[in-house]
């Protein structure tokens, strides 16, 4: 059969997102940062888009649909800035740079003079980075009076120490990379640990705390010799192998061991940069009588209006192009939905929190315990919509609520299975797992599968691996590290 070029009509349907339905999307899974950069970055690229300042009167534009573009919008006529006669100098004074713009927190300082306040505000009182380790070090470098070729093993050394300040590369490594010999490097790495903080710059925990002990003239004692020889009894505390091990009684023991814990095993830590992030909440839920009172936190996001500023130019007899007419009637349109979206977000918050309200009832009165199983679906047959819009709904978004700060993924839990054929969720059975080691016997601390016999007998089914699962999510540590030392 030959082949040949034909012309056919197909009738098809498909599905097309267009580019406002997705920024309707995108608008309601972004966290209230987000949101807030999204919608400046907005207001920068649409012109019609102005935030509503403090002092305007409350005046948004909330269409019923995106037909409004097709008229032109009744709106306030916009307020015009005054002319300024630059003939007409008279009333400008001159400018006194020395006085209008000295730098206020150095004026006024002068060495003759006596100490300024010291709480003046000074230029180092705005600097927002704090000092890492390695910066830490090279300063304390930089002040060493070394050659070129150890300084430069010493920057290798600095450069290769992870967060804990352990070195992460081996003598062979820094002769290999600086291109010196092995003399060069092990001195490199011995100026480094003789540094602030003591401990650095060593390869394990064990060097840490041995190099820590050196640098307070106790490296002959017993504190030593027992990280050297004992460190795996120590991390058990069993306190009485230890004692027969070196044949010391167990009061010299405990005494360094008290030397010991008074050490830190990871120096670097106290230099690591971990930003602190504080969670504002998108939703409140305050307890007024007998009701929950939903309430939408729309502090910090810019309220949104429509400029005033184009609308002679969408008349009909105005004497814009009619290029210059579609650009702002694209741009009107693309503002109407942003303001419709932002509204349509609001709202699904708010029917997603009351679905959880009605559906974690016993969580908001009684605690997290009481915390029921819960999947999207339910939420989403609750609210009628598609479980993907929950799902977008409760991504990085927090509730405040009289039980504390959530997140409300935090609601959803999957289902553990009770004898008495009910139903509980996997964080309530978390919680009673750490109030039950909360209350052990420090003694004979439970044992994860004493912890499933235990939830057995109150007729809930947890295997001794699941109830190590959530032990290890929880942060515990397993019994071995619980028991009291042997002594």
């Amino acid at each position: 059969m030959a082949l040949a070029l034909r012309q056919q009509l197909k009738l098809t349907q498909q599905l097309l997102m267009t580019p406002q339905l997705q920024q309707a999307i995108k608008l309601l899974q972004l966290s209230r940062l987000e949101l807030a950069d999204s919608i400046r970055q907005e207001i920068e690229q649409n012109p019609l888009l102005e935030e509503i300042s403090p002092g305007d009167t409350d005046y948004e534009i909330s269409p019923d649909s995106l037909a409004a573009t097709e008229e032109t919008p009744d709106i306030p006529e916009p307020e015009k800035t005054g002319e300024v006669n630059m003939e007409d100098v008279s009333s400008m004074r001159e400018i006194n740079w020395e006085e209008d713009y000295a730098n206020y927190y150095d004026a006024g300082f002068s060495f003759s003079k006596e100490t300024p306040d010291r709480a003046r505000l000074s230029q180092i009182d705005f600097l927002t980075k704090e000092t890492n380790l390695q910066s830490h070090l090279q300063w304390q470098l930089s002040h060493s009076e070394l050659d070129s070729e150890l300084r430069d093993a010493g920057l290798f050394v600095i450069g290769n120490l992870n967060h804990n300040g352990f070195l992460d590369v081996t003598v062979e490594d820094i002769t290999r990379e600086i291109d010196c010999d092995e003399k060069t490097a092990r001195r490199a790495i011995a100026i480094i640990q003789d540094m602030d903080p003591a401990g650095v710059a060593a390869t394990d925990v064990q060097e840490s705390l041995l190099l820590q002990l050196k640098r307070l003239d106790l490296e002959d004692t017993l504190a030593a010799e027992i990280i050297k020889d004992h460190l795996h009894s120590l991390e058990l505390k069993n306190y009485r192998t230890i004692a027969k091990a070196v044949k010391r009684p167990i009061k010299e023991i405990l005494a360094a061991i008290k030397v010991i814990t008074g050490l830190n095993p990871y120096p670097g830590e106290q230099y690591s940069e971990r930003d602190v992030h504080y969670i504002i909440p998108d939703v409140f839920v305050h307890m007024v009588g007998d009701e929950y009172l939903i309430v939408l936190n729309d502090e910090g996001l810019p309220r949104l209006k429509v400029s005033s500023a184009y609308e002679e130019i969408v008349e009909r007899n105005s004497g814009a192009s009619v290029e210059t007419k579609a650009y702002v009637k694209e741009k009107l349109r693309d503002a109407l939905w942003l303001i419709k979206s932002m509204q349509q977000r609001q709202r699904t918050i708010y029917k997603v929190v009351d679905s959880l309200l009605k559906f974690q009832k016993d969580f908001f009165e009684r605690g997290v315990e009481h915390l029921k199983p819960l999947v999207l679906r339910d939420v989403a047959e609750d609210i009628e919509m598609h479980e993907s819009t929950v799902s977008r709904v409760t991504t990085n978004k927090y509730m405040h609520t009289p039980q504390g700060i959530f997140e409300l993924k935090y609601f959803f839990s999957t289902a553990l299975p009770q004898r008495n054929g009910e139903s509980l969720s996997a964080e309530s059975i978390r919680q009673r797992i750490k109030a039950m080691i909360k209350n052990e016997n420090p003694d004979k601390p439970l044992t994860d599968n004493a912890i499933s016999n235990i939830l057995s007998g109150e007729d809930i089914k947890v295997a001794r691996r699941t109830v190590a699962k959530y032990r290890e999510q929880l942060g515990i540590l397993p019994v071995k590290h619980r028991r009291k030392p042997k002594i």
